[in-house]
């Protein structure tokens, strides 16, 4: 079955509905070489966080250290624009919780790339929306290659495939998946990570938002979030109590 699966996943470029129907409609399928590492949902390995999204990922690419799935994990999420505000609340959050969880995030600009570079010095994964081999955006190459090596990088789309938007939504939910708890440290209303949140709320992972001054457009979707009950990151303690 993994074979099969495989076969579909490369086919049909990593689409989780064309897998889907594929396997459904049991096509036609062989045998292929693979020139990379990677794990589907009938293995053993295959992470249980995973099991818990409705559409748990067919197929996982990866390169690193697959281990770092069983660990305590975070995922923190934001804008790719990302204002001083926001990349500062990033570095105290990501510093704190580096100690007791496995920092998840989307290798995208901003919060996400901030993330990761704060927790080179102990774990983190990435899990990004185009294949392995595909670098993007090109400024965050050192942190591929860093992660690849000594931490994790993931995706669902196989080698070669490219980082098309309706990528991005659909890498978030892996990202959600892995996490025990989600920390939002800046969004728009209408942003990426906002269906980070959705994802979150429903498998029921706490969510935790930093808030911002109303004036400021790129902080509206945590105001939002937390008016709306998520958890409010006043200080120092409330991270470490996350």
């Amino acid at each position: 079955m993994r074979e099969k699966l495989l076969y579909y996943a490369v086919k049909y470029d990593g689409d989780y509905q064309k897998i889907k129907k594929a396997i459904e409609k049991d096509e036609p399928w062989e045998k292929i070489t693979y020139d990379g590492c990677y794990l589907t949902i009938v293995d053993a390995m295959y992470p249980k966080k995973l099991k818990r999204l409705q559409y748990a990922p067919w197929v996982l690419f990866y390169e690193g250290d697959l281990s770092l799935m069983e660990r305590n994990a975070c995922g923190i999420v934001g804008s790719r624009n990302v204002s001083a505000y926001g990349a500062q609340m990033c570095r105290i959050i990501t510093n704190i919780l580096k100690e007791k969880y496995t920092i998840v995030s989307g290798l995208a600009k901003g919060v996400d790339a901030l993330s990761h570079r704060y927790a080179l010095d102990t774990h983190t994964i990435a899990v990004i929306g185009c294949g392995l081999d595909v670098i993007y955006p090109k400024e965050n190459a050192w942190l591929y290659d860093k992660i690849r090596k000594q931490h994790l990088l993931l995706s669902e789309y196989p080698k070669g495939s490219k980082p098309f938007a309706y990528h991005f939504p659909w890498r978030n939910r892996i990202l959600v998946g892995l996490s025990d708890q989600l920390v939002v440290v800046e969004a728009r209303k209408r942003s990426g990570t906002m269906i980070s949140v959705n994802e979150a709320l429903a498998i029921d992972i706490p969510v935790y938002c930093v808030p911002h001054d109303f004036l400021k457009k790129e902080g509206e979707g945590c105001n939002l979030l937390i008016s709306q009950g998520a958890n409010i990151l006043v200080d120092e303690e409330d991270i470490r109590n996350i």
